[in-house]
């Protein structure tokens, strides 16, 4: 029944690219400027990603869902020359008493010639596939790699800038200081935003930054190879977190309650990626490394082991259009190892994903991933399907 649906999900999305390759392509920009007058203006916008989803577990029964995967309006304005503002939630994942959740809400200058700066919360200047937008990913979901639940910082309160030097800017930088807390699991290294926190997230300061070199002219944050220009880029990466010691729920007198939550005191990233676009192929690849460790040294649990872990992922990700900038059949790999493992964490995945009009605006993607030894367990294996319809203006 599975392989079934499987195969129902690949031949639907590749039906409709084969009947609607002959259709139009109509050009549509992302966001609707709705007043304009001089350097004045407000734009609006969003994304909505509706997604269906099932997991198919090697022991225990299959799930699935329908649900709004990101649900995010927007709005954008200036009342003056190079000062721009900006705030974006998210209404996707409203449970219970969290009907809504902030995402980007920051002010902007734009006035210097090397830089812009970003003052509240957006994204940390780490992981290449974190900073691509989810609406521009070539895989329904993120790899590990870019995935906050394990050590890629989200977006935090604080002050951001980013540049680009070199003709076509062939060097680009970013660099971050903000607030930025944890979600404590003895699972996961789950970094998220003091703006949408609970209770018993762990409270501290990160400092980050990046460079990347281009050397064909700067090749920017997203996936797919729609122009079919050779492009490539080399980038590394960085940051620092530290517990302020202000909110460690989950420990008493320096030991931990063991609840399978411990509270996290300090944790160190780097990042190494590299990507590639020629002639219709696409190629991301990434590497991170984190150092964590518990505010209780004696935790041993889930990725820690005697309170400390070496969190490493890698990824590698490649697209091709068979047909140019309508159709891409996708694959990736991508594996997670922790001090806590006892097995290598590894998924496999191919999908086909379709545009209807102009790149990532309107797309249909399909995604099967093979997890295997999920959580470092040897032998816990899942299958997951997933199905998605993006809307982006």
């Amino acid at each position: 029944m599975f392989k079934n649906l499987i195969g129902r999900i690949v031949v639907t999305i590749a039906v409709s690219g084969l009947i609607l390759t002959g259709s139009p392509s109509l050009s549509t920009a992302a966001g609707i400027t709705v007043f304009k007058d001089g350097d004045k203006f407000v734009k609006m916008g969003g994304r909505i990603q509706l997604q269906y989803h099932q997991k198919d577990p090697e022991v225990g029964e299959s799930t699935d869902e329908v649900f709004f995967r990101r649900f995010r309006p927007y709005i954008e304005g200036s009342l003056h020359k190079d000062w721009t503002g900006k705030f974006q939630w998210d209404m996707g994942k409203a449970e219970d008493g969290n009907e809504l959740a902030v995402k980007d809400a920051y002010l902007q200058y734009k006035g210097f010639k090397h830089a812009k700066l970003t003052v509240g919360n957006a994204k940390v200047m780490f992981s290449r596939e974190s900073l691509t937008s989810s609406k521009k990913q070539q895989l329904v979901e993120r790899t590990f790699v870019g995935d906050h639940n394990y050590g890629t910082p989200d977006r935090n309160l604080g002050i951001h800038a980013t540049g680009g030097f070199l003709d076509g800017h062939k060097v680009t930088y970013g660099l971050s200081f903000a607030s930025a807390s944890i979600d404590p699991d003895a699972k996961k290294l789950d970094f998220d935003t003091p703006v949408n926190k609970n209770n018993d997230f762990n409270e501290g300061w990160i400092v980050g930054g990046r460079i990347d070199f281009h050397p064909f002219g700067q090749l920017k944050m997203s996936q797919g190879d729609f122009k079919q220009d050779l492009k490539a880029t080399i980038g590394v990466a960085g940051f620092s977190w530290d517990n302020d010691d202000d909110n460690n729920t989950r420990t008493t007198n320096g030991v931990d309650d063991g609840a399978g939550k411990p509270d996290v005191d300090s944790v160190t990233g780097f990042e190494i990626s590299a990507a590639l676009r020629v002639k219709g192929l696409s190629i991301d690849a990434e590497y991170n490394r984190f150092n964590a460790d518990t505010v209780d040294s004696t935790v041993t649990k889930g990725i820690f082991k005697s309170g400390s872990t070496d969190l490493e992922n890698f990824a590698v990700e490649a697209g091709y259009m068979v047909i140019p900038s309508r159709m891409e059949v996708v694959a990736g790999y991508e594996s997670q190892d922790a001090d806590g493992y006892l097995d290598e964490w590894t998924r496999t995945s191919v999908g086909l994903n379709y545009f209807f009009v102009k790149k990532h605006d309107i797309k249909l993607q399909g995604t099967y991933r093979i997890g295997e030894d999920v959580d470092g367990v040897p032998g816990k294996d899942l299958d997951e399907v997933f199905v998605q319809m993006q809307y982006v203006f």
